[in-house]
């Protein structure tokens, strides 16, 4: 009777297995039936790696499967795959291949952040929106009372979810903490940030800037026709807490000769290569422009000496 029962168990725990796997097997579906992920952070643009993707697609179709989950209001949600999607709507597909699985909103916003987070090339604004999705739906499963199979999951709560995180990323909470600011900027500065006009650790202190503050801080960037060094920024943040962080301020510090540019001059590529054969590396243009300037420098002597 015993045995009866233990067949049975394993019948079942198999059965199940079975049809786990048998829901997350590849299948074909309409592009009709898929839509983004809610509020997803990642950017699908249409460059010179999607018109990559798009002329492969057409060659050999669409090889990773897209992850998707059902959508109670109908259709499928894509949880990984944005840019695939995109690349089969630009190359003609009508159906793509995708993997259902089942998961609740916490779930799937962190598979959604893990699996895009793999790219080579995430923008700031990525990070900082996807970090902070990813911490909010930690914390939330955190909340809950754990389970019999969270051992097996390796969910440990009693450690902040912040720390895990930080774990998992391979990086420091505090960084974690510093992308999340820039969820504070006005998107035209974030916009700034990805396209390196301005850069990461000045950003992050004109996070801290009033959202009024940030958008007369775009008039004096434009006035001084600079981006904020750190200590400019650090400096906003300071005058923002004290209540002076007025435009004629913000102008007057933007407008101010940093340091490293009268350490140094600056000349582009672009102007020195129409001097140069293009055979000459970058030392052997610097070389002959040191030798030029000591020749141009002995012969004012000469003409001072006259």
């Amino acid at each position: 009777m015993a045995k009866a029962k233990t067949s049975i168990a394993t019948e079942n725990r198999s059965g199940s297995a079975a049809d786990a796997a048998a829901k997350e097997q590849r299948t074909e579906m309409p592009l009709s039936d898929l839509h983004p992920f809610e509020g997803h952070p990642f950017k699908v643009l249409d460059d010179e790696l999607m018109e990559q993707t798009v002329e492969s697609i057409k060659q050999i179709g669409v090889v990773s499967p897209l992850i998707v989950r059902p959508d109670p209001e109908g259709g499928y949600e894509i949880l990984s795959g944005h840019r695939r999607l995109h690349a089969a709507q630009l190359a003609g597909l009508e159906t793509v291949p995708v993997i259902v699985k089942e998961m609740d909103d916490d779930a799937a916003i962190i598979f959604m952040v893990d699996s895009n987070l793999q790219r080579e090339n995430i923008l700031p604004s990525e990070r900082a929106f996807s970090y902070k999705m990813k911490l909010e739906a930690m914390k939330h499963q955190a909340g809950r009372p754990p389970k019999e199979n969270d051992s097996q999951l390796g969910n440990n709560f009693g450690k902040l979810s912040s720390e895990e995180m930080a774990e998992e990323l391979g990086t420091s909470k505090n960084q974690i903490f510093r992308y999340i600011r820039l969820t504070n900027l006005l998107p035209e500065i974030l916009d700034m940030v990805d396209e390196k006009k301005i850069a990461f650790n000045p950003a992050v202190e004109l996070s801290y800037l009033k959202p009024s503050e940030q958008k007369e801080f775009l008039e004096a960037m434009d006035y001084a026709q600079a981006s904020p060094s750190l200590s400019q920024a650090q400096r906003l943040k300071k005058l923002s807490q004290e209540g002076g962080c007025t435009l004629d301020v913000m102008c007057e510090v933007m407008n101010e000769i940093k340091k490293d540019e009268l350490d140094h001059v600056t000349i582009k590529n672009e102007v020195l290569r129409k001097y140069f054969p293009k055979s000459y590396t970058p030392k052997q243009m610097q070389d002959t422009n040191i030798r030029l300037l000591e020749k141009w420098q002995r012969s004012k002597q000469r003409d001072m000496e006259r």
